[in-house]
């Protein structure tokens, strides 16, 4: 039989991964093909895309999510073979077929493999079968709150919801006792039914201090299969990984056997084709639990290519032509270690809620040996609503793991990004821990040292102001005569006749403001992007980027907005509408649980908002009667629209 011809490949995803997955296609000289919403339209993997295919709508539910439009552009742009990226469809069986009967080849695995290993409820119970240990917990059929209230009674709280059909922390909800049951399981539902279009959900107990360890299989269709080593993914938040590793630190080779093998029978048992991650808790004992198969590329891919030498995008393109994986098991690379950290659009200060916007400020840290950045925006970018708030991923490789670690503290500290809140600074916090740097994982890591990652904000410093001031006076455009270098009119020097040369500013960064006269004989000079600060003989480079009216000043490794503010205009604007609730973001109202005129109790869930697949409570701050509500169920509102006014009882 002839391998199949593959000339033209078809992205169905977008954002970092469509941008990586298409360089891979690029290098082995295909064609690339990019679907993009409405929104996406400009989008950077829109842009660097040979062909372009407009699905239309914004949210994914109309375009990405639509797999009749994904297959009518593959057929439109003469693409022989989609790959699914993550997300989305990647793990939609009904899509596997779709490509199959459309006569396009799906750089996945077959649709029965999706069906058995992608519901976790099904992986579960053919785990169970296969005599693979398992997290105590319910994966039936019954999907009622009484069922559910049963099962979590048998298991013993606390215990993690899931969806059945999920990844990536959407509807995922861990309860801590019954009465929280019935308002997490609707939540996690609905979570589940806009980001899947599935809302089935299990249960299982809720391990404490365990460690996240998945193993990355790779199968052919001539029957081989290997494990290409370990991954560490315990550092999360909200069951979303936030730092993955490669290998994983303390496992012995015996361990990494016992698991490796596991996987690979777990994949062959289900006739795996292609990549896939088969996922495990390990407890202190070393004994692991199954968890779920990935029947995917994972977002933490890069790590296990980084310790590995290998493209396993290209790796997918070659077993989709019908070749045979190109290694044995005993000839899999393990070089060194590897570490990820995952940049999101966020607010680490407000509870991470999604951050959109524009992208005013982004540039990636400069590349070289050990250094990767996989990413989905360039700058000037818009961030939007619809869509998961991920921006893209550092990776640093070094020979063994503080070299790593080290590496990306250092590619951490040249990012800089502006417009727009992200977890940049959180991310190097983690890197940076004590705790970390010794490997000393699980994940409850995040919580446990909420403190030190999560600060609170504390006094600016007079170093930092008078800093942030002479940047800032020194990065202001001429006024005038900008045509007459040699006219002090061209000049921010502060000169005035007969009077000292000095200038005042009101300057303002992170809720703190000060006004400072500024002499201009300091002790600071602004050269290009490096404002250098002399004290007590020792010079040091601070990184100060100007961008429209905002100064991005470096201090104590933090990047940091300061701008100019009116005085007279800030105090007008304190005085905002007493008893207001407004959206603490851009996104959608799904639910509207309240009425004018009702009262409410403190606490009380009054509007939930759905924003980048993702589910945001609007609680009452205090009780209350409801006097308006200013938004219904279904519609979009922008950041700071007014939502409910609550009249204190």
């Amino acid at each position: 039989m002839s391998a199949p011809v593959l000339t033209t490949l078809l992205v169905a995803n977008r954002g970092e991964i469509a941008c990586r997955v298409m360089r891979t296609a690029k290098a082995l000289g295909l064609t690339t093909v990019a679907v993009h919403s409405a929104t996406d339209r400009e989008a950077r993997h829109s842009r660097e895309a040979d062909i372009r295919v407009d699905l239309g709508g914004s949210k994914a539910a109309d375009s990405y999510l639509q797999i009749d439009k994904l297959i009518a552009a593959a057929k439109a742009s003469g693409a022989q073979a989609i790959h699914p990226g993550y997300g989305f469809l990647s793990e939609n069986a009904g899509f596997a077929r779709a490509i199959e009967a459309a006569g396009l080849i799906f750089l996945g695995p077959p649709a029965s493999a999706i069906d058995a290993m992608g519901s976790k409820s099904a992986a579960k119970a053919l785990m169970e079968t296969a005599g693979v240990p398992l997290v105590p917990g319910y994966h039936g059929e019954a999907q009622d709150l009484d069922t559910f209230r049963a099962a979590c009674e048998r298991i013993g709280y606390p215990v993690l919801l899931k969806a059945t059909a999920g990844g990536g922390g959407k509807g995922m909800k861990v309860v801590e006792e019954v009465g929280q049951l019935a308002e997490a399981l609707a939540s996690a539902q609905r979570e589940a039914q806009s980001s899947f279009g599935d809302s089935r959900m299990l249960v299982e107990k809720y391990l404490l201090k365990p460690r996240h360890v998945e193993i990355q299989v790779f199968a052919d269709q001539h029957g081989n299969c290997l494990y290409l080593n370990e991954r560490d993914c315990s550092i999360q938040r909200r069951h979303q990984k936030v730092v993955e590793e490669a290998p994983a630190p303390g496992l012995t080779p015996e361990l990494r056997r016992a698991m490796g093998e596991a996987a690979v029978r777990s994949a062959q048992a289900i006739g795996y084709v292609g990549a896939g991650t088969v996922e495990f808790l390990l407890d202190a004992r070393g004994e692991f639990f199954f968890m779920e198969m990935n029947t995917r590329l994972q977002v933490e891919h890069p790590v296990t290519e980084a310790i590995t030498g290998l493209d396993l995008v290209a790796w997918q393109i070659r077993v989709a032509r019908g070749e045979a994986l190109p290694i044995t098991q005993a000839q899999v690379p393990l070089n060194g270690h590897a570490i990820e950290v995952r940049l999101y659009a966020e607010d680490p200060s407000n509870d991470f809620l999604p951050a959109t916007g524009r992208l005013a400020l982004y540039r990636e840290s400069a590349e070289g040996p050990g250094r990767r950045v996989d990413s989905g925006v360039e700058e000037g970018d818009e961030i939007s609503p619809f869509y998961d708030p991920m921006l893209g991923k550092l990776i640093a490789w070094g020979e063994d793991r503080e070299q790593a670690r080290l590496r990306l503290l250092s590619m951490l500290d040249e990012f800089a990004i502006g417009g727009l809140k992200t977890n940049i600074n959180f991310l190097r916090r983690i890197v940076a821990h004590p705790a970390f740097a010794a490997a000393e994982l699980d994940t409850g890591f995040i919580p446990r040292y909420q403190e030190q990652l999560l600060p609170a904000a504390g006094e600016l410093s007079d170093g930092f102001w008078e800093a942030a001031a002479q940047a800032f006076a020194q990065s202001l455009p001429a006024v005038a005569r900008a045509d007459d270098p040699c006219s002090p009119w061209s000049l921010n020097s502060g000169l005035r006749a007969g009077l000292p040369r000095e200038i005042t500013l009101h300057l303002s960064c992170e809720g703190q403001d000060r006004a400072l006269t500024l002499g201009l004989a300091g002790n600071a000079h602004l050269s290009g992007e490096a404002l250098v600060v002399e004290h007590e003989g020792v010079r040091r480079p601070l990184r100060a980027i100007r961008q429209g009216d905002s100064l991005y000043l470096q201090w104590e490794g933090e990047l940091r907005r300061v701008e100019a503010y009116d005085p007279i205009s800030a105090i007008e604007a304190s005085h905002s509408h007493q008893g207001g609730l407004t959206a603490p973001m851009n996104g959608s109202i799904v639910r509207v649980l309240v009425e004018v005129g009702q009262t409410v109790e403190a606490g009380a869930q009054l509007v939930v908002l759905e924003a980048m697949k993702m589910e945001h409570s609007i609680r009452a701050p205090q009780a209350g009667v409801i006097k308006a509500l200013y938004c219904q169920e279904g519609e979009m509102v922008g950041e700071g629209s007014a939502l409910v006014e609550l009249e204190e009882a």
